[in-house]
């Protein structure tokens, strides 16, 4: 008896192996069986180091905790760990390179995501994420942000992105060239937090936001974008590739967009993008606070809201201001110089039902207006509506 205790009290090592993919399909099915819920429940918060075992560094399993849990997943390759050091895992040998030892923080693919280079080629990016409050890209499946952005990459989506990616921050983009103009439109996003949430900065020339969305090319990662000469539009295209500036700088700010999932949630319906129709917006009479060369007022969107939902749509967007916050006006749009709902600024008109109220949210096209309104040499905008759509949740929680 003492020697079958001793048996069964043996420390093994827990390691794990499969691609990623399979990782995917076994942890939902996890969650989803009761079986295996109760096993990793009680089983995984369990597993400790053990006093004088070789695993002493290590969390460990005893014999008969492994047992049960090969029997529960059996797609699940487990077994003791290798003699001597953790070194081997992620060699160049093909059972090394497989190997991932379950009590280490799991690498993200998104840290092997590779980009276009100009050439047409592909080069990787390898970067190490590791200051403090680098956000947790791998907190949630972020497939459906990186397949649209890879659909824009390619020009097989070139539509307005409300209703698309629920759950996940979207962002607009305003990319200047280097210099004061870039300085004067950093200190109008402090200025105006409500129109201009600054969410992230490229560093100067980069296209990259490693901040929000890894691997991603801002060059081409909307589905269509603006180009502004002189304050006027010079034109809109689906990728900026040649106009981009050798010293850019590259602005993203939160879109109202990122509401959307909660929304739904919570049953408020999205107009326009169940008329497939995007967001109407309007120049009005608000004034921004100016810096230096810039200077205008504030642009908003309109969101038809069932009456009896006004409360909630507040309540729920109030908690977003990272993404314009709480409405700016309820029901009167002449409040605020608009004149006619009918007639949008940018965008479609969408009509407000009898039950309906109008509902105006301080929006991200105001940095187009004001550079408009401003006479700014160059920029580059998103299109209006067509914003660029990142791996973070869109509450910002939990960054």
């Amino acid at each position: 008896m003492a020697e079958e205790a001793a048996k069964l009290s043996k420390p093994v090592d827990l390691l794990h192996h499969s691609d990623h993919s399979r990782n995917v399909t076994d942890k939902h099915q996890i969650i989803n069986g009761d079986p295996r819920t109760s096993i990793l429940r009680h089983a995984l918060p369990a597993c400790q180091p053990q006093e004088g075992s070789i695993g002493s560094r290590v969390n460990a399993f005893t014999q008969s905790e492994l047992a049960e849990l090969k029997a529960a997943l059996p797609s699940v390759e487990l077994g003791p760990r290798h003699a001597g050091s953790l070194s081997h895992i992620g060699s160049s040998t093909t059972a090394g390179s497989r190997m991932l030892n379950i009590c280490q923080p799991w690498e993200t693919t998104l840290q092997h995501q590779s980009s276009k280079n100009d050439s047409g080629g592909s080069t990787a990016t390898s970067l190490q994420l590791d200051y403090y409050g680098v956000p947790r890209f791998a907190s949630r499946n972020t497939d459906e942000p990186r397949h649209l952005r890879r659909l824009c990459r390619d020009g097989l989506y070139t539509g307005p992105t409300n209703g698309q990616c629920p759950g996940f921050l979207q962002c607009n983009l305003v990319v200047l060239p280097e210099g004061q103009h870039a300085f004067d439109f950093l200190l109008f996003c402090q200025r105006n937090p409500k129109a201009c949430p600054l969410i992230e900065v490229c560093d100067v020339g980069s296209y990259h936001p490693v901040g929000v969305a890894l691997g991603a090319d801002l060059r081409t990662d909307l589905p269509r974008y603006a180009i502004y000469r002189n304050g006027k539009l010079e034109k809109e295209t689906t990728d900026v590739v040649e106009e981009w500036p050798e010293r850019s700088v590259a602005f993203l700010i939160g879109c109202s967009f990122s509401y959307d999932g909660s929304f739904l949630e919570a049953g408020i319906p999205l107009r326009s993008a169940e008329q497939a129709k995007n967001v109407p917006m309007y120049k009005t009479t608000l004034k921004c606070r100016p810096a230096g060369s810039l200077q205008g007022c504030m642009v908003v969107s309109m969101k038809p809201i069932p009456a009896l939902q006004v409360a909630n749509e507040v309540e729920i967007t109030s908690k977003f201001m990272h993404a314009h916050g709480g409405p700016v006006s309820i029901g009167r749009a002449d409040i605020i110089g608009i004149h006619d709902i009918d007639s949008p600024d940018w965008g479609d008109a969408i009509a407000v039902g009898p039950d309906e109220v109008p509902v105006f949210h301080a929006c991200g096209v105001t940095p187009q207006s004001v550079l408009m309104d401003s006479n700014v040499p160059f920029a580059i905008t998103h299109s209006a509506g067509h914003m660029f759509v990142t791996d973070l949740p869109a509450d910002m929680r939990n960054l």
